[in-house]
């Protein structure tokens, strides 16, 4: 079953690097105390030494036995991948049908809930597979807004968020992910956030009622908004960022 996805990230990573981000995850749920190495072998039916010899990179898995490791910890290939190439795995699958994104300013994507004709700017093809494999937790006064625009990265929104974009990327926001529950395991999600009339885009943490916008870049300094008493972080969350193009 998994060679086929395996196979479909050929191009971006080997297999061996593969092994190498399934290692990093299973090592940090052993280290945050979720897991241990003996549980891990039960899961998967491997002997012990199996598989702390995998965790101590002294020998590979197989494909089946990769496989057998990821569904006993309930992961999937997409959860250890970093954004990008998870991004980049999208472009790659021409073969799928696709489905038109539309590309619109900032302040549509904040405000409009259904796009009228003349506030799409241009438009983009992604795969349709790729789209519906999003899992979505709207807000309620989200959850009946059109799912899927973009934005493109200007020069400030670039800089403040390198390396992870570039100027002139084009991000495809899930307007239907309002929550700030982590998307993937040990990787921090980015969003669209409202941020008065503008809309950033950041990793976004909560705390003591506060909302704080994290940047990429270390020159770049963080921002907190603050909540009142009858708002919730969803009603500044536009989405999440579900892909990122750099080149069309």
């Amino acid at each position: 079953m998994l060679n086929d996805i395996v196979c479909s990230y050929s191009v971006l990573m080997n297999f061996q690097e593969l092994h190498e981000l399934l290692r990093q995850e299973l090592l940090r749920r052993i280290d945050r105390g979720s897991l241990t190495g003996t549980h891990l072998a039960r899961l998967a039916g491997f002997r012990q030494a199996h598989i702390s010899n995998f965790l101590n990179k002294k020998r590979a898995l197989s494909l089946e036995g990769l496989d057998r490791v990821l569904a006993a910890q309930e992961l999937t290939i997409e959860q250890i991948l970093p954004l990008e190439l998870t991004a980049a795995s999208a472009v790659l699958q021409n073969h799928d049908p696709t489905e038109t994104v539309p590309v619109v300013s900032p302040s549509t994507a904040m405000n409009e809930p259904r796009l009228s004709p003349g506030a799409i700017i241009e438009t983009i093809h992604v795969s349709a597979s790729r789209l519906a494999d999003n899992r979505a937790r709207p807000s309620p006064k989200n959850i009946h807004w059109q799912r899927f625009v973009a934005v493109r990265a200007d020069l400030q929104q670039a800089a403040a968020m390198e390396p992870t974009l570039a100027p002139g990327s084009i991000a495809v926001i899930d307007r239907h992910y309002n929550s700030l529950a982590p998307y993937r395991v040990q990787q921090p999600t980015l969003y669209a956030v409202r941020s008065g009339h503008v809309l950033l885009l950041r990793f976004v943490d909560f705390d003591q009622g506060c909302l704080i916008l994290r940047p990429a870049s270390t020159s770049t300094p963080a921002q907190l908004i603050q909540l009142a008493v009858d708002e919730t972080p969803s009603d500044y969350l536009v989405g999440r960022v579900c892909l990122l193009f750099t080149e069309l």
